[in-house]
């Protein structure tokens, strides 16, 4: 079934001669489905570089965690913008959007199926809409879940973030009872990093400080950030590779991370350095 097939069901008949659709991805800075999760992704959407949206309305699809998956995040309509000036030359433009309360039942809520040709992120609607298709409809809107058993953990550094910024009660539980062995994958480069967790807390108080200040003084993850910015963190993902328990000497549990980090390679092919 098509998308706008969908759309029009609910919320009429749409000018697609009017509109473009922004495929909304990572920019290099931030992940446009975090920026969702915080709720921020309307204000984030207003700042563009360019003259992106020369159109009446604005069809938003947000990259998803599959191929070809992008989450409906509304329909906008454009008023005009803002030119605005910086030190260096550097000009934004900043849009007026409002979202169209017809649309908004299904932001957030339907995930829809479309092969991006290339790298261009504002198609006019008119020449692309028909290949968007319907995959499915959530039955309430996306959002950072309750913790999903240690074995399903895969989040990036903006819901890691979300999950400590509202101390979400579920994962707060899971992660402080246990310690053990966790990896984090860089997604810009490709490189791993083999950490552990063990003592108070566990792995709640470790990935608190990745949270609060993405490198967990880790040597060469503070190197890279110091270079590259704090929002290179962004590109980092979160998960567990083996669980321990918290009564677990330390030397018991970096045993098994340094069998982890010789597993992987992650000293000499990541961000390992002893």
């Amino acid at each position: 079934m098509k998308a706008l097939s969908i759309l029009e069901a609910v919320g009429g008949s749409l000018n697609i001669h009017d509109m473009k659709i922004h495929l909304a991805v990572h920019n290099g800075y931030d992940n446009p489905i975090d920026v969702y999760l915080a709720g921020n992704f309307p204000e984030w959407q207003r700042w563009q570089t360019k003259r992106n949206f020369t159109c009446k309305y604005v069809l938003s699809l947000i990259k998803y965690n599959k191929s070809n998956h992008w989450l409906f995040a509304g329909i906008y309509e454009t008023n005009g913008y803002q030119k605005l000036s910086h030190t260096g030359g550097k000009i934004d433009y900043y849009y007026d959007l409002k979202s169209l309360p017809s649309y908004e039942e299904l932001n957030g809520r339907m995930i829809v199926s479309f092969k991006r040709t290339g790298r261009q992120s504002y198609l006019h609607a008119e020449r692309w809409i028909q290949g968007i298709d319907l995959e499915e409809i959530l039955p309430k809107k996306h959002s950072i879940s309750d913790f999903p058993g240690f074995k399903k953990i895969d989040i990036s550094k903006g819901e890691l973030d979300l999950i400590f910024r509202h101390e979400l009660t579920s994962w707060k539980t899971a992660l402080s009872n246990v310690a053990g062995v966790y990896l984090i994958s860089d997604t810009k480069s490709g490189k791993l990093y083999v950490g552990s967790a063990y003592g108070a807390g566990g792995f709640w108080q470790r990935w608190l400080n990745y949270s609060q200040n993405g490198h967990g003084q880790n040597k060469e993850l503070l190197a890279l950030l110091k270079e590259e910015g704090n929002d290179r963190a962004h590109s980092f993902r979160f998960s567990i590779l083996e669980l321990a328990d918290l009564h677990d000497s330390r030397d018991e549990v970096i045993a098994r991370e340094t069998h982890w980090k010789r597993l992987l390679l992650s000293r000499s092919h990541g961000f390992n350095s002893n």
